[in-house]
């Protein structure tokens, strides 16, 4: 029987031979003559004998016959892959069914080398990578960082070179780091570079890549179908959107403005300055006030217009307006408020759990397609796709706010045809929350100040350098990180008897970027979630405190950029349970905004809601088996662990006479707010 771990083999050095020494040279993979490509097939025993030597594991590789991949070999080897591209799509999904419908790890070794040897790299990750997460007897086998294996899609490209003569020149011992110079793509005199910092962080960009890997728009039903899949969505994107519009405050920038008209041009151009290392060509760059056309790409049978996207729009807010939508027997399904996000969600992503993918098209992926291939709609220059056509890039391109802006709009018209909660809804009868304070990790530092700075951090890129030096190779890169913090909730049970509540605490700013003051109904909308837990309450006072990094959004920079290779993987069974789940998740690092040099006031505030009304009655241990980013990754293979609509309870609108905060929380004893200030210091220190 083949160690399941050793799958992990076949995600190293993806454009290299499968034979080729894997793990530092200290691994190699046996293969049949049979799954050897034609140029190596007939030099297979001298390949073989020349490089089994000095590698202190070998992984025989099982014939199991010769699988039938020419549905996946249409995309050419060396070319470019999208999910968001419907034909590419549609192949991932089969390949994942392929990879799914083994009956054992040794099959499933078997004709992942055969398909490895064969197939485009990216597409062959992936498939591979969601069928691992997905499979019974995979499940816990650790995904790797997809920046250690596709660098040129999160780093600068005038990095590979130096990395590949700092490997081949100097013995490993005497390495020296190689820096990744911070916001490369445009120089100061271009505004949106402000944002850069967030827009092209490599760990945002990787939990975009993982959160689609975790929940793939097509494949088999029982893959794509999981709890609230639809809502949440909406729900992970609308809190990047806010994020982001915060971020742009503390940075004197306006909130994005949604691209709500298809016509109009578009005032910012980015240029990526990356290389899909595939092909050695170079992303395309997006010049200023492009305008939208239509697509008829013969490369990949991408056909789509602009008044496609117009009239998908158009039908998805008249089924807004109606509260239901039709599906493709012409039945009419509600939009209610108990599963109304969710089929919307579903719908407008285009998964292939749509009701009704004739009548309302796929907006959001037709969408990223014509962004992507601005440049290029017709295939007259050859061009492939820019920065907006993959996941692990999009969010770099400004462009990508502004469409998910609209996206968001969406959501939030339909969110706002639903009741206000009532005061029942959003009451816990006995429960007094007196106060909520943060301080920083630090003596005698002051309540309610929190810290950001610079990192610089280093990542091993040695695994995706194709036909690199053996070893590790360093790079470094700088990164926003704040201050460890701690929260303290001082709340007083007069009910007489234990309660059992639901934590949510959230942030937002008093301010937009002229400092002028929000109106609750525009706050309502920039409320960041920052944690969820559960908490148990004993009759009379408690003090609940709680770790900024224990956060139910986040995880820790050691996962985000965890080593791979099977030498990597935990031996300890509770280890491995980490590792299950674990990539998807907003990096730790960008818990919080930026903040300014000055200061910038937000109002934190906290709410402890009646765990009767949240529980979905399943047990579960946020700190095992990866439930710690639960709020935007959900729980694997089970219910998401909170009944209450995601967002709760700033989603939905409030009674005309809310202005304010305060009135918002009026005579609702179980919550409470309070200032904090948060004060950015640019220095940049080095991770120990």
């Amino acid at each position: 029987m083949t160690d399941k771990n050793s799958l992990l083999a076949l995600l190293q050095r993806p454009l290299e031979p499968t034979f080729l020494p894997k793990d530092d040279g200290k691994t190699v993979l046996i293969i049949p003559e049979e799954y050897m490509r034609d140029r190596y097939r007939p030099l297979s025993t001298d390949i073989q004998q020349r490089l089994t030597g000095g590698a202190d594991v070998e992984i025989p590789v099982r014939n199991v016959g010769t699988p039938d991949i020419s549905f996946a070999e249409v995309i050419d080897r060396r070319g470019a892959f999208s999910l968001f591209i419907e034909k590419h799509r549609d192949i991932a999904g089969r390949l994942i069914n392929l990879f799914m419908t083994q009956p054992d790890v040794t099959s499933l070794m078997g004709v992942a080398t055969y398909a490895r040897e064969r197939l485009n790299p990216v597409l062959f990750q992936y498939a591979l990578t969601v069928a691992i997460q997905h499979r019974p007897d995979t499940k816990d086998v650790q995904i790797p960082s997809i920046i250690q294996l596709f660098p040129d899609q999160f780093v600068d490209p005038a990095v590979f070179p130096k990395l590949r003569e700092e490997g081949s020149v100097v013995e490993q011992a005497k390495r020296t780091t190689i820096d990744i110079e911070p916001n490369f793509t445009a120089s100061d005199r271009e505004i949106e570079q402000r944002m850069a910092y967030f827009r092209e962080d490599i760990g945002i960009n990787m939990h975009h890549w993982h959160w689609h890997l975790v929940y793939p728009a097509g494949a088999a039903p029982e893959i794509v179908r999981k709890d609230r899949r639809g809502e949440l969505f909406y729900y992970m994107h609308s809190q990047i959107i806010a994020r982001y519009n915060v971020d742009r405050f503390c940075n004197r920038l306006s909130r994005v403005r949604p691209l709500t008209n298809y016509r109009e041009a578009i005032s910012e151009a980015y240029f990526p300055k990356m290389v899909r290392s595939s092909n050695n060509r170079a992303y395309p760059a997006r010049a200023a006030d492009s305008v939208l056309r239509d697509l008829n790409r013969v490369d990949n049978d991408t056909i789509v217009s602009v008044n496609d996207l117009q009239r998908w729009t158009d039908r998805i807010h008249q089924a807004i307006d109606q509260k239901a939508v039709v599906d493709t027997s012409g039945k009419s399904i509600p939009l209610d408020e108990v599963k109304g996000i969710d089929i919307l969600g579903d719908l407008v992503e285009a998964s292939t759990l749509s009701v009704n993918r004739r009548l309302y098209g796929s907006l959001h992926n037709f969408g990223h397609d014509v962004l992507a291939y601005i440049h290029d709609p017709d295939y007259r220059y050859l061009e492939d796709f820019g920065v907006m056509g993959d996941v692990t890039t999009a969010m770099r391109d400004p462009v990508f706010y502004r469409w998910h802006g609209m996206i968001d709009g969406i959501f939030r018209k339909f969110i706002e045809t639903l009741n206000p909660y009532t005061s029942a809804q959003l009451g816990f009868p006995g429960i007094k929350v007196n106060s909520i304070n943060v301080r920083i990790n630090r003596a005698n530092a002051p309540a309610n100040v929190l810290l950001t700075y610079w990192q610089k951090s280093q990542v091993d890129l040695a695994a995706g350098l194709d036909f690199g030096p053996k070893g590790n190779v360093f790079a470094s890169f700088t990164h926003l990180q704040h201050a460890p913090f701690a929260y303290e909730i001082k709340v007083t049970n007069s009910s007489g008897s234990p309660k059992r509540g639901t934590a949510r605490i959230f942030i937002a700013p008093k301010v937009d970027e002229r400092g002028t003051n929000l109106a609750f109904r525009e706050q309502r909308l920039l409320f960041i979630e920052l944690d969820k837990f559960g908490v148990n309450l004993r009759p009379g006072d408690n003090t609940i405190t709680r770790r900024s990094d224990q956060s139910s959004v986040t995880i820790p920079y050691e996962r985000t950029f965890r080593r791979i290779g099977t030498a990597q993987q935990p031996t300890d069974a509770k280890q491995r349970e980490q590792f299950r789940f674990c990539g998807c998740g907003w990096p730790q690092h960008m818990l919080i905004p930026k903040g300014a040099p000055e200061g910038v006031q937000f109002d934190l505030y906290v709410m402890i809601s009646n765990f009767a009304d949240d529980t979905v009655n399943q047990d579960f241990d946020e700190n095992v088996d990866c439930n710690d980013a639960h709020s935007f990754c959900g729980l694997r293979d089970k219910l998401y662990p909170d009944k209450r609509p995601m967002g709760f309870p700033f989603d939905r609108t409030t009674p005309v006479a809310t202005t304010t905060l305060n009135q918002f929380i009026g005579s609702n004893s179980n919550m409470a707010t309070s200032t904090v200030q948060i004060k950015f210091t640019n220095t940049v220190i080095a991770r120990t």
